[in-house]
């Protein structure tokens, strides 16, 4: 009788270990679902945020400080975050999702201004930064949507706006303009030349062109397409390179008008959005249709605005090869580079802020004269 109890009571714990063992694996599937949920809920969070950030950014890039460029700042914000697919999905993303303010603390206090009131006459010049709010976009559950609902809504925002006045510069062109020992000599809207043309150089063997990430043509014409990425300011000591490099300088430089040689890709030096010449920065700016052509290849706004570092008249006399550097300014490439030797290579002097270029403020370097020159920096 013993021994028949005995059986008896294990086969009820078996019972029991069947139960418990179904209701552990049940628990175990609940905590994997949750489990795969959370994770897609934070990289579906973290997707949506880099759009942000980028969008932001992008906007932020857009800013020149003129009601066109509030227009701008909307329009490149909306390309940005038009280009991810979240969740497999496009974001609905307009006008109403950027807004603008003068200083960070106004988007503590409220939503910012948004696009309209933002260009208004007198209130463009004051505006500094940008904030992007995506629209609420649900991400669905797929194992524990019983619990947290079928599908939760996510958004995210960012702030970005231009930066302290850099004082230490990258992203500039190795070409180099020169004022007569007087920053007063560069009056906006007036042209002036950036490269000599043969036979009209300052000095003998002095283009005006700077030997900055290397001492060839071919470094020249990279950085022409894109930017030099050696840091220098005001004070700073830059060798000068001899000979005009035609070839190399117009096939670089115009590859911001869609004009391309020597194996330049668009994908790597991309055209302004407006290759139309012989305009003016205002009229660059207003971007009237009849002022306005556009590339063959997919455009990046503000290429035609450039980066330069400007010496003075004594530091370029007798042919030096290393030269000082008084400041920085930024200026407009109403052409390209005609063919052949080509003549003297101008641009229009702008003397107004910009968002231009790339660099660092330094507080123990000398400050840059003149208007300030910005970059686009993501704040929060």
């Amino acid at each position: 009788m013993k021994r028949l109890a005995q059986k008896r009571n294990r086969k009820g714990e078996r019972g029991s270990i069947l139960a418990m063992s179904a209701i552990g694996m049940l628990s175990l599937l609940l905590a994997v679902g949750l489990s795969v949920d959370i994770t897609h809920l934070y990289l579906a969070k973290n997707e949506l945020q880099n759009a942000a950030d980028s969008s932001a950014l992008a906007g932020a890039s857009g800013l020149n400080f003129t009601p066109s460029g509030i227009l701008d700042a909307t329009e490149r914000a909306k390309k940005e975050m038009n280009k991810y697919e979240f969740n497999n999905q496009g974001v609905v993303f307009t006008d109403d999702n950027v807004r603008f303010a003068n200083n960070l603390s106004d988007f503590d206090a409220g939503p910012g201004l948004n696009k309209t009131a933002a260009a208004a006459l007198g209130i463009a010049p004051t505006i500094r930064f940008v904030k992007v709010i995506t629209p609420v976009s649900p991400v669905p559950m797929s194992f524990v949507g019983f619990v947290l609902g079928n599908s939760r809504n996510l958004t995210a925002e960012a702030v970005a706006g231009v930066s302290a006045p850099l004082n230490v510069f990258m992203g500039y062109l190795p070409l180099l303009p020169v004022s007569d020992n007087s920053l007063s000599t560069f009056t906006p809207g007036h042209l002036y030349t950036i490269r000599s043309a043969p036979g009209n150089s300052i000095s003998p063997g002095n283009y005006q062109i700077l030997a900055i990430d290397g001492s060839g043509g071919a470094d020249d014409r990279i950085d022409l397409g894109s930017a030099c990425q050696n840091p220098v300011g005001p004070g700073g000591y830059v060798d000068t390179k001899p000979g005009v490099t035609a070839g190399a300088i117009r096939q670089g430089m115009n590859t911001r008008f869609d004009d391309y040689a020597s194996g330049m890709d668009p994908a790597d030096f991309p055209p302004d959005t407006n290759i139309k010449e012989g305009i003016t920065y205002a009229q660059y700016l207003a971007g009237s249709p009849a002022n306005s052509q556009p590339p063959s290849h997919d455009g990046v706004a503000g290429r035609r605005v450039v980066l330069l570092p400007i010496t003075t008249m004594s530091q370029v006399e007798n042919g030096r090869t290393t030269v000082q550097i008084d400041h920085f300014g930024a200026f407009f490439l109403r052409s390209k580079v005609s063919g052949g030797s080509g003549l003297n290579i101008e641009a229009e002097y702008i003397d107004i802020s910009v968002v231009v270029g790339d660099g660092v403020y330094d507080p123990f370097a000398p400050p840059n004269p003149g208007p300030p020159i910005v970059k686009p920096v993501l704040y929060r």
